[in-house]
């Protein structure tokens, strides 16, 4: 049943862009999954997040103080920054341009710890990453948000702290919570809580693809554009900032990785409950759901064939 389920997980790039591909075409048929739904939904995949941790993995953080950091660093050093160049570069509408922008300014995405599975990488230091830059998103995603995107519109800061800890951190704190005091039913939880995770983040994409299809089919090949320049610059950018800093491959390819993949569920929960007046924005977060599954599970094959040497890892 366990190896049953993880196959299914496994095909999470295939899900979501199944999904994405469906709204396209039949939008009703995700019209049921609103705005309030998106919220809920990303709360459970961070309560699915919180689950697998605990305090334990906090201390973790001391025993890859370099690797964490720089990871971090990167992460919130080359994504935003690259969001706002491509958004001026291709001149893109402000909707789209402001949902690049704040898909770019949150954390890493869930999916990424997969991806490094796949990809045969450093999945503690990948869980660490994840963990790190969910939290400092509190505070990064509010301020990169409004610095590079209120040249667009105006921007409430304060607004996106507070949803941010609702959505995030909360869920995050009582997954912590449930592993420490109930671990039993954790236990029963853990084997189907990826799974869930990967279909919600299927169903929020696919929900704002469809209640947008038309306007994506009108500027789509702009649009998906940026999104892919936004995620490959990511991955690419990730590997060598870390190769700047002499870090191993093993190390690298874990944080190219987390660079390249959002989180971008909790962008469009954000860019729905804060941006109303840019309905659009949504949209590159949808999109981004997708296109960082598909070029992460791409790489991670690519890079599962080019196996690290396991002298290697044992220096780590």
């Amino acid at each position: 049943m366990n190896r049953t389920l993880a196959w299914l997980t496994n095909l999470f790039p295939v899900w979501v862009l199944a999904g994405g591909a469906l709204a396209l075409f039949h939008p009703s048929w995700f019209a049921w999954f609103t705005a309030d739904d998106i919220t809920w939904g990303l709360a459970i995949i961070m309560l699915g997040m919180g689950i697998t941790l605990s305090l334990e993995d906090f201390r973790g953080v001391l025993i890859m103080p370099r690797a964490v950091g720089i990871g971090f660093v990167a992460h919130y050093a080359i994504m935003p920054f690259l969001g706002w160049s491509i958004a001026r570069l291709l001149r893109l509408d402000t909707p789209y341009a402001v949902g690049l922008i704040l898909v770019a300014c949150c954390p890493c995405g869930t999916a990424s710890n997969v991806v490094n599975y796949l990809a045969g990488s450093n999945v503690a230091l990948s869980v660490l990453m994840t963990l790190g830059s969910t939290l400092g998103a509190v505070v990064m995603t509010p301020l990169l948000t409004q610095w590079l995107a209120g040249q667009y519109v105006p921007v409430n800061a304060k607004g996106l702290f507070l949803s941010t800890i609702e959505i995030v951190l909360a869920p995050v704190i009582m997954g912590v919570g449930l592993n420490r005091f109930a671990p039993r039913l954790v236990k029963r939880m853990l084997p189907v809580s990826p799974l869930i995770s990967m279909l919600a983040i299927t169903l929020i994409a696919a929900s704002i693809i469809g209640s947008s299809a038309e306007n994506l089919k009108k500027s789509g090949g702009q649009l998906l554009l940026a999104v892919f320049l936004l995620h490959s610059g990511g991955f690419l950018l990730g590997y060598y900032f870390s190769r700047l800093f002499r870090c191993d491959e093993w190390t690298s390819r874990t944080i190219s990785v987390e660079v390249g993949m959002q989180n971008s569920g909790l962008a469009a929960a954000l860019a729905r409950k804060h941006f109303t007046a840019l309905p659009l924005a949504a949209l590159p977060c949808a999109i981004s759901a997708t296109f960082h599954s598909v070029i992460g599970s791409l790489l991670a094959g690519f890079w599962r064939l080019r196996p690290v040497k396991k002298q290697v890892r044992e220096t780590l």
